[in-house]
């Protein structure tokens, strides 16, 4: 397991302290370290780190992220004062200065957990899309699924679906005439009613029409992005279904 991490702070005693921390550690590799927000934001926006361990001034970084599978945040400052607003948006773990090596070994015992915990998901939520493709070999493309929006009932033409993402509770589609459909169902199950070789699960949050993929781009960082016609954003391929991805696509 590597962890991609970015620091961004701007005392460069404090930040050398992070670095040395992070480098003990087998499961973490130190992509990139900052003391200009401005920079930081923008190698941030590039990289995709899994982590940014973050000062005092880290809000205006969180709310300048335009990534849409954000990082996790850790903030270390000397002022509790900051605590209640971290959390607020969302932090992974608030650090408390001054601190001892073991408080910080601690986050980092957290982060690892948390990624290894999402492994296991994906390992598991694999093994369920395999075995719902054994159980039920019929062929049934071009046909429709049934979605549900107040005392409605309506029909999608799966054909027409470009991608889904989970969203909390819910699961967006969206179609080749730009909508939007908001359902409430998690993204294995509307993966098992499609039931199709169109489809595959790019990310723990993502399933995608491969009729749809315009562009495969591969980074510098061996990370994968998807481009889907028409859709300006890149969708991210995890970690968990990149060999799987290569090779449904026949790429590497």
């Amino acid at each position: 397991m590597n962890i991609k991490c970015v620091i961004v702070n701007d005392n460069k005693n404090d930040k050398k302290r992070i670095e040395f921390l992070l480098n003990q550690n087998n499961h973490i590799d130190l992509y990139g370290s900052f003391t200009n927000n401005l920079e930081a934001i923008d190698n941030i926006n590039k990289m995709k780190p899994d982590v940014v361990f973050l000062d005092i001034t880290g809000f205006e970084i969180i709310e300048k992220i335009t990534l849409a599978q954000k990082p996790l945040f850790i903030f270390i400052n000397n002022n509790d004062k900051f605590a209640q607003k971290a959390f607020d948006y969302c932090v992974f773990d608030h650090i408390l200065s001054p601190y001892k090596d073991t408080r910080f070994q601690q986050t980092i015992d957290k982060i690892v957990n948390h990624f290894r915990k999402e492994e296991l998901l994906n390992l598991q939520s694999n093994l369920n899309d395999i075995l719902s493709i054994v159980k039920n070999t019929a062929n049934i493309e071009n046909r429709k699924i049934n979605i549900k929006s107040g005392n409605k009932i309506f029909f999608i033409d799966i054909s027409t679906i470009k991608y889904i993402s989970a969203s909390g509770y819910y699961v967006e589609i969206y179609t080749t005439d730009d909508k939007k459909h908001l359902l409430r169902e998690s993204l294995l199950s509307i993966m098992r009613r499609l039931n199709s070789n169109k489809f595959i699960r790019i990310h723990r949050s993502t399933i995608i029409n491969k009729d749809y993929i315009e562009e495969i781009i591969a980074s510098n960082y061996g990370e994968i992005d998807v481009k889907i016609s028409s859709i300006k954003k890149l969708l991210r391929v995890s970690k968990g279904y990149k060999k799987e991805f290569q090779e449904e696509m026949g790429v590497k």
